[in-house]
């Protein structure tokens, strides 16, 4: 069962992320029913240590005390130049069956470590592109909160962390005892969906002004039931030239453009009114609640309801 805890403090550490793990795994709960870790914070050169923030935190442990953990967590840090000791820990800790977590850009230490090859992986949106083209053995997931592969646990930005480390917390110690951390830090114990309903995804612009001038009418009629052959007229073009050309210029089908423009407009809607989801599906063109429930799922891991409750306006006195 999981009990020691090593937290690895790396020079230009992110104090949020770093305090997500201290919070989850740091905290003795048991007068609430909870567990309790033997949690410790090393670094390879005990002393201060520099945060993203600019002010040191003094860390009095060296990485010795790694070297029996049941979990090492790497926080988000400064991506580059990483002393080649924490990636011995880390290499260390995966070879003997240690749980191994990574929070945001924790992840490029594991994958410099050589951890993450083969393996799914998520970071943050920001720097998912970057991961994959510097490590393409990994398989890098974009969409997702956090990705477990074998003992090797990464999640994506900031606070997805939680939901990471919750779920290590569940695994080995029961849901009851994620659900006493979760009701301490006041966050759901389970979180829906993945990381990419929180990316803004803006139109994409057209290149050319035969595309920009169909787009735009895509999206001034997106309610409508739009075909290929009544969109290839409208650019004075063949079906067949017409689905080739778009994909050429706009990186993906006309059916895949729109399906996502009304997704886009659906979550603005769920945001910013409160439309009933009928209404919302007439209106962007999903034409049924049910179905644009389905395109939610599948593009965003998240359904509308959960979606307009983590964003949507609040009432306010």
């Amino acid at each position: 069962m999981l009990n020691k805890v090593v937290l690895l403090a790396i020079p230009g550490v992110a104090p949020f992320e770093f305090g997500v793990v201290c919070e989850v795994f740091g905290v003795d709960r048991r007068d609430s029913g909870g567990p309790a870790f033997d949690f410790t914070i090393a670094t390879a050169d005990p002393g201060p240590v520099r945060t993203t923030l600019g002010f040191d935190m003094h860390i009095p442990t060296g990485l010795d005390v790694a070297a029996d953990a049941d979990l090492v967590a790497v926080p988000a840090h400064d991506v580059d130049d990483i002393d080649e000791r924490y990636l011995e820990v880390i290499r260390q800790a995966e070879a003997r069956g240690a749980w191994v977590l990574s929070v945001c850009s924790g992840a490029f230490a594991l994958a410099q470590a050589g951890i993450l090859d083969g393996r799914a992986a998520t970071t943050h949106w920001m720097y998912t592109d970057r991961l994959a083209a510097d490590f393409p053995k990994t398989r890098v997931d974009p969409d997702v909160l956090f990705v477990q592969d074998g003992r090797v646990v990464t999640s994506a930005g900031t606070a997805a962390g939680i939901d990471a480390a919750l779920h290590i917390v569940r695994l080995e110690h029961g849901a009851v005892a994620a659900n006493v951390i979760a009701r301490r830090m006041v966050v759901p114990p389970q979180r829906d969906g993945g990381q990419s309903q929180y990316i803004e995804t803006p139109v994409q612009e057209c290149a050319s002004d035969s595309f920009a001038q169909v787009s735009q009418w895509m999206l001034d009629n997106m309610a409508a039931d739009l075909s290929i052959d009544q969109l290839a007229r409208k650019a004075l073009m063949s079906s067949r030239t017409f689905a080739r050309r778009f994909r050429a210029e706009m990186g993906t089908t006309p059916a895949a453009w729109l399906n996502r423009q009304r997704i886009i407009r659906a979550q603005q809607f769920l945001e910013r009114t409160d439309t009933g989801l009928e209404t919302i599906a007439q209106d962007t063109g999903f034409g049924t609640a049910a179905v644009m429930r389905h395109h939610f799922l599948k593009v965003l891991q998240t359904t509308p309801t959960a979606y307009r409750r983590a964003f949507g306006l609040r009432e306010t006195a």
